[in-house]
């Protein structure tokens, strides 16, 4: 009898442990990128740094959040930390295209309205997803490219910097590397029948595409997404971070998605937008949704992750790489920050 009710207090005490976590609920979700990243590969010292921003950029949305601001506020706050740290693929680390630049895309979009913003290719705002949102609040379009971009944030009063503050010696060398490859692969080539199209080479020197989703008091969402792309990438190429329905998406009756990975794949397959339709359409969960959208990517041949947050606070966090820096915050201030699979 008595180990008996031993077993029982044990049973109960697994079961309330699992609704517990069930019920958790999520205010906050980051991420700051998929890739090879390998536990071999990363020094304490360095995986620390990680674990540090991406602490510190929860807590700053958190702080948000928690003065009632809205989650647009949130996110924004929130992407600021991880644009100006050099570890990530955005802001101050954004990587370099073939011909020495730096282009960066962001998107945010907020779920009560579906209001959204998007830049592509901005070479000047130090913060690229205040110039999304300035494109959503302060204008009539949803996008804008190029110089036209970059001249609409100074218009609009945001922090303008020369082109040399995103330099990082860290980015450049990976870039001369890619740059070796590409040559390199060439020459193997030469002769094959074996090709490749155009742009599509160097597709893991991506990793490191910011993110974030937020829920605020009011039970409104948002979503935010900023990069620099792939290292080497030509031609003015975009990725999927500023296309709606892409790399970016929030819908109050359903989730808010920001996604990382190889764009390509994610745009044909309109992933973040698809877990949205899922979910609204099929009444799938947030994570059964999310996980459907990364198989089908799996499936075509691409890679990569997305972070998703619905209204009720339930997060889903999958991704098909060895790596994602990731973190999530729940509404009692309980940080949790992961980074390998």
């Amino acid at each position: 009898m008595k180990t008996l009710k031993l077993f029982l207090v044990f049973a109960f005490a697994i079961f309330t442990a699992n609704v517990s976590a069930q019920q958790k609920k999520y205010v906050m979700v980051i991420h700051g990128g998929a890739g090879t990243i390998l536990k071999k590969n990363m020094t304490p010292e360095k995986e620390a740094e990680y674990v540090k921003v991406l602490t510190e950029a929860l807590k700053a949305g958190y702080a948000k959040i928690k003065d009632g601001k809205s989650s647009l506020d949130a996110v924004e706050a929130t992407i600021h930390v991880l644009e100006n740290d050099p570890h990530f693929n955005a802001g101050k680390g954004a990587v370099f295209t073939h011909d020495g630049r730096n282009e960066m895309d962001a998107a945010i979009m907020e779920g009560k309205t579906l209001m959204a913003g998007a830049v592509a290719g901005v070479t000047t705002v130090k913060n690229p997803i205040s110039a999304a949102r300035a494109v959503m609040e302060k204008s009539e379009h949803v996008m804008m490219v190029g110089a036209g971009a970059d001249l609409f944030a100074k218009d609009a009063g945001l922090e303008i910097v020369d082109p040399k503050y995103f330099w990082t010696k860290e980015r450049w060398d990976g870039l001369q590397q890619a740059i070796k490859e590409d040559s390199t692969k060439a020459v193997l080539d030469h002769g094959s029948k074996k090709s490749e199209l155009l742009g599509s080479k160097n597709h893991d020197y991506k990793f490191g595409t910011v993110g974030c989703v937020a829920l605020d008091k009011a039970g409104n969402l948002a979503a935010g997404t900023s990069t620099g792309g792939m290292t080497n990438k030509k031609y003015g190429r975009v990725g999927d971070a500023p296309i709606i329905g892409s790399g970016t998406y929030c819908n109050n009756e359903t989730a808010g998605i920001s996604c990382t990975g190889w764009g390509e794949f994610y745009i044909r397959n309109v992933v973040a937008k698809t877990i949205s339709d899922l979910m609204e359409y099929k009444g799938l969960s947030v994570d059964a949704a999310s996980k459907i959208a990364i198989e089908k990517v799996g499936k075509m041949g691409g890679d990569g992750g997305l972070i998703a947050l619905d209204k009720k606070g339930n997060m889903s966090m999958p991704f098909n790489t060895e790596g994602m820096y990731r973190g999530a915050i729940t509404a009692d201030g309980k940080i949790e920050v992961s980074i390998y699979k």
